[in-house]
């Protein structure tokens, strides 16, 4: 990759005045590449802050189209999107953003058998998804890979998210050894909005070379009453997936 441009010391010169930050953590985010399971509710805010922030390349996976019912917290998209594939329209939005990043989408369902050719190569994973069946995909596929997971998920008002990076955290399903019932649950695209901001805040982060704060923490929000709690979190010795890694 490039070193960083005049455009870029004016596009993002007030993010590299943030202590730790500099030029040498945006060319860490300009070489970074970065995959976003989801373009959804989480999904939506979160690439546009990692595009916004000028991280080099953004691959986007969502099988799905908007329907009506998303608009309300998938900002990505409009009444005029509706029908049309979700990666390949917020792919487009992304560039419109950001011209100076690479935004590559895919609209095929993540699986087992075509999750190391849909994600490749990357950085950082976000999961930004709302099954635990294609959850589950991805942090086997990160721990097999030694790739970090940002996790977040909603519900009403409320939302959690954690920086999963085994063996030195725990994994997803250290947290979750169980899907919950698959069901239609109520969210504000406030929830969703905020999560999304915080996955993108923990991205942005690691990418520069600040650190994450979630890695071993578990924060949940309550936006309906402006709680925010800080939880610990260890991982499981029989659990399934990260059980055999060496601990650090």
């Amino acid at each position: 990759m490039a070193p960083l441009t005049d455009y870029d010391r004016t596009r993002y010169g007030r993010q590299m005045m943030i202590g730790g930050w500099g030029e040498p953590g945006q060319e860490r985010l300009k070489r970074a590449r970065v995959f976003i399971a989801g373009a959804g509710g989480l999904g939506s805010p979160a690439a546009l802050y990692l595009a916004a922030a000028g991280v080099g390349t953004i691959r986007l996976g969502d099988c799905d189209c908007p329907e009506l019912s998303n608009l309300n917290r998938q900002i990505l998209y409009t009444d005029a999107d509706l029908g049309r594939p979700k990666a390949e329209t917020a792919a487009v939005a992304l560039r419109r953003l950001n011209p100076a990043v690479t935004v590559i989408s895919d609209a095929e369902r993540i699986t087992a058998d075509n999750v190391e050719r849909l994600i490749g190569p990357v950085d950082l994973i976000l999961d930004c998804l709302d099954n635990f069946d294609t959850r589950y995909v991805l942090n086997d596929y990160s721990i097999r890979r030694g790739i970090p997971l940002i996790h977040a998920a909603v519900w009403g008002l409320s939302g959690q998210v954690t920086f999963l990076d085994p063996p030195r955290t725990p994994c997803l399903r250290c947290l979750f050894p169980a899907p919950p019932p698959r069901e239609l649950f109520p969210v504000a695209g406030v929830a969703p909005g905020l999560a999304g901001c915080l996955q993108a805040a923990e991205a942005l982060k690691f990418l520069a070379g600040l650190g994450p704060a979630l890695n071993g923490k578990w924060l949940i929000f309550d936006a309906e009453h402006m709680i925010f709690s800080m939880l610990a979190v260890e991982r499981q010795p029989d659990c399934p997936a990260c059980a055999g890694l060496a601990r650090p």
